[in-house]
């Protein structure tokens, strides 16, 4: 490696239950230590999380229940990973964002401090997006091999993105071969219930609240727990197409009352 370091840099990454911190848990870590001497050390070791591991996270991972029941809790592995990280500056891909918040708030949760004083911390994916911008005019100089000329002007930023468009399904074989409606799922990576994606659909195709206090959770749980929510959600400062979802979601949780109240008592 080129960098010289004056301490080992430690390469790490986590696969978890989830993404939310302070809920999710840690499934398995990795841990690639680079010393200032060019040598390397790996660890890697799967832990049994303590809770079921949702079947979504078991299809991108690979990981399952039967694979860590019989693995060590956190609270057992802890120990070695303090060990192993002690006096390294971190880095990971994304790392700054979130693997690094997580292994910091479940080692809390075991009952360890880990302390970042002093540690630098090197996030890769943060070099990649900060040489290499996510902008239209350096897509379509990427793709078109063309300087962007009236960027911003709406002629002009539509026509560049059709002509890169054409240029990703050239470039792409796997991408130029799809249908349209195949293109509609590709570029959808978020399964969103409204566009402003306040709320998202879970893998069985449950609405789920994507933001502030009940983030995770259903939607029709909150509206029973706390009926106020939708009313705040009305007077709120959302987009209007959001708080027409959360209408429609909200007359089919009452009409669920009702039909509810009906098979009880009987009636019409």
């Amino acid at each position: 490696m080129k960098l010289k370091l004056e301490r080992p840099l430690a390469f790490f990454d986590l696969e978890t239950t989830g993404t939310t911190i302070g809920k999710d848990r840690i499934i398995e870590i990795s841990i690639l230590k680079v010393h200032p001497d060019g040598s390397r050390e790996s660890y890697t070791t799967r832990i049994n999380p303590g809770v079921p591991i949702p079947e979504v996270i078991t299809g991108i991972t690979g990981i399952s229940d039967a694979d860590v029941k019989d693995m060590p809790g956190l609270d057992q592995v802890a120990g070695k990973i303090i060990e192993i990280l002690n006096g390294c500056d971190l880095a990971g891909y994304n790392s700054n964002k979130f693997d690094i918040p997580f292994l910091v708030d479940e080692m809390f949760r075991v009952g360890i401090t880990f302390d970042m004083t002093g540690r630098r911390m090197i996030d890769v994916q943060n070099i990649f997006h900060k040489m290499e911008p996510r902008t239209l005019s350096a897509a379509y100089k990427f793709y078109c091999s063309k300087e962007l000329v009236n960027a911003h002007s709406a002629d002009a930023d539509t026509e560049a993105t059709f002509e890169i468009f054409e240029a990703q399904l050239e470039k792409y074989p796997d991408v130029g071969g799809k249908s349209i409606d195949e293109l509609h799922k590709f570029t959808n990576m978020h399964n969103t219930v409204d566009l402003a994606g306040r709320l998202v659909y879970n893998e069985k195709g449950e609405e789920i609240i994507n933001f502030g206090k009940h983030k995770g959770k259903f939607v029709e749980e909150v509206f029973a727990a706390e009926p106020s929510y939708y009313e705040w959600i009305k007077g709120g400062d959302f987009a209007r197409e959001t708080k027409a979802v959360f209408e429609s979601l909200w007359n089919r949780y009452q009409q669920k009352k009702i039909n509810l109240l009906k098979e009880k008592f009987g009636g019409n």
